[in-house]
């Protein structure tokens, strides 16, 4: 495919972008898809982008949107004009005005729905377009900004934002080479959570036609919890949880406040039970109008059953965060009891996991239940409900271990991204695989990049469907291989359970006092 070799201007919708070329790419960056939702905006849903006239350089990612300084990672760089114009797209085509019509591939940071930003070299699509796609990352609202749920204000900001930049792609992808017609969303950690809350938005509905959730959260929160979360937050400002009171307060004043009750959560433990313990004060609320229900539900009956998935997980999702806490090798009994407790499946959990895992150590213990009540079981119960519904499933685990740190990693959580990114320098990437990234790596990633824009340009990845009788599930390994579904021991634990959202309680903790 012969790529461009000036810099290219493309019409949208709004006015025309001029980009540059780097490694054959027309890469475009920072455009707008909708206005600064500061001012009379702040804490509004995304309104389209104004107009302007002449051709606007698009050479530099946008501003990051606000978000945790409290949560240890992911947090932006600040935007050194101070600019306000968080929600822009950046395009990546091999091909742009060109008659192919390629298969479009749009990225969904995760990032605890506390944190998260399109720039920096992880996320950077030349691997992908190079492979004959047409990649495009977006910023979204974040923390209180997107997922805060106040009183007169429209609820799940971040959502509707996806859904704006979606929009976007519609209105103005063909001007880059790429098929409004084939667009598949792709996203990791919360950004699974997002596309899982997508595929059951009837907004979102005609937007996207395939979905690749990578490591799908199982938390979503009714409007009791999310109301009360947003009630501490809006208390550490002294204000009430309303629109007309917070829509006043300046962004990073909101965010701070934010972090503050992020700081002592696990003081909210007895009111927001689960979340609290996981330090997960934000997630997709189920109004009942964006969200009308939880996504399982929704996939269960047969909604989004004409939208293609990919559904999976990594073998040792929670690994990354004992490791990277210095955590690993050091868990004791009786905090491995306190985790089992509070987040194994039912009354008969507990007993289930020691039958089901007793070779297990302390640290193997709570790095199980973590894995599986965190990621691995969302995303096979996601997987399933679609399939249940009527609808194309595939699924995958990523078994490949990182072999940095003396392997410690393993398959952790995160690791998936810059395999299928094709970009193994960098963030995540060097942590995991060092500086100089072995052949394994690169074979992996091959094999991941190669299944993610087959599927984007026809549906097929390259291995057999998911039903509900066989469990067939891709293996992401050394050599890749399709198998049943190799956590059956999880499996048949969580069976039972359903991934509902999550409600305000006054339960007791399960953990017993001293």
């Amino acid at each position: 495919m012969t790529g461009p070799t000036r810099a290219p201007e493309i019409r949208t919708t709004a006015g025309t972008v001029r980009g540059r070329i780097a490694d054959g790419m027309a890469v475009f960056r920072g455009i707008p898809f909708a206005q600064p939702p500061v001012g009379p905006l702040h804490l509004a849903p995304p309104v389209p982008a104004l107009p302007w006239d002449g051709v606007r350089e698009a050479v530099s990612f946008g501003p990051t949107p606000p978000q945790s300084l409290a949560l240890g990672f992911g947090s932006g760089p600040e935007s050194p004009a101070g600019s306000d114009e968080w929600l822009t797209v950046n395009v990546w085509s091999p091909d742009p005005g060109g008659a192919a019509r390629l298969p479009v591939m749009v990225w969904i940071y995760g990032g605890a729905f506390m944190v998260g930003s399109a720039d920096g070299p992880t996320y950077d699509g030349t691997a992908l377009a190079r492979r004959g796609t047409v990649v495009v990352t977006f910023n979204h609202r974040v923390g209180a900004e997107g997922y805060g749920h106040f009183e007169g204000a429209v609820p799940n900001r971040a959502l509707l934002d996806q859904v704006a930049a979606l929009e976007w792609v519609r209105d103005n992808i063909a001007g880059f080479g790429g098929d409004p017609d084939r667009v598949t969303v792709f996203g990791e950690s919360a950004g699974a959570g997002a596309i899982a809350a997508l595929l059951a938005m009837p907004r979102a509905a005609g937007l996207f036609h395939r979905a690749v959730a990578q490591s799908v959260p199982g938390s979503v929160f009714s409007p009791a919890l999310a109301a009360d979360v947003g009630a501490s937050v809006a208390a550490e400002l002294g204000l009430p949880a309303t629109l007309d009171a917070l829509a006043p307060v300046p962004p990073k004043a909101l965010r701070d406040a934010a972090d503050a009750v992020l700081g002592k959560i696990s003081q909210y433990g007895a009111r927001w039970g689960l979340i609290a313990h996981a330090h997960l004060p934000f997630s997709p609320v189920v109004d009942g109008e964006v969200l009308p229900c939880s996504p399982w539900e929704a996939l269960r009956t047969g909604q989004s059953r004409d939208v293609e998935l990919i559904a999976g997980h990594n073998r040792d999702e929670a690994r990354l965060f004992t490791v990277m806490s210095g955590r690993h090798g050091k868990i004791t009994q009786e905090e491995a009891d306190t985790t089992l407790a509070r987040f194994a499946p039912g009354r008969e959990g507990v007993a289930a996991y020691r039958a089901g895992y007793p070779e297990a150590d302390p640290t193997a213990m709570q790095e199980l239940v973590m894995s599986d009540w965190l990621f691995r079981m969302p995303s096979l119960h996601l997987a399933e409900a679609h399939a249940m519904g009527g609808g194309t499933t595939y699924a995958y685990e990523l078994a490949w271990g990182a072999p940095a740190l003396g392997g410690a990693l393993g398959a952790c959580h995160g690791l998936d991204v810059p395999l299928v990114f094709g970009n193994l320098l960098g963030g995540i990437a060097t942590l995991a695989l060092g500086e100089e990234p072995p052949a394994e790596a690169e074979a992996v990633s091959d094999a991941m990049g190669s299944a993610w824009t087959a599927f984007a340009a026809h549906g097929d990845p390259g291995w057999a469907r998911y039903r509900t009788d066989d469990r067939l599930t891709r293996v992401f390994a050394v050599e890749p291989h399709t198998v049943p579904y190799p956590q059956e021991i999880s499996r048949r634990m969580w069976a039972q359970h359903t991934f509902a959202a999550l409600e305000l309680t006054q339960d007791e903790d399960p953990v017993p006092s001293a």
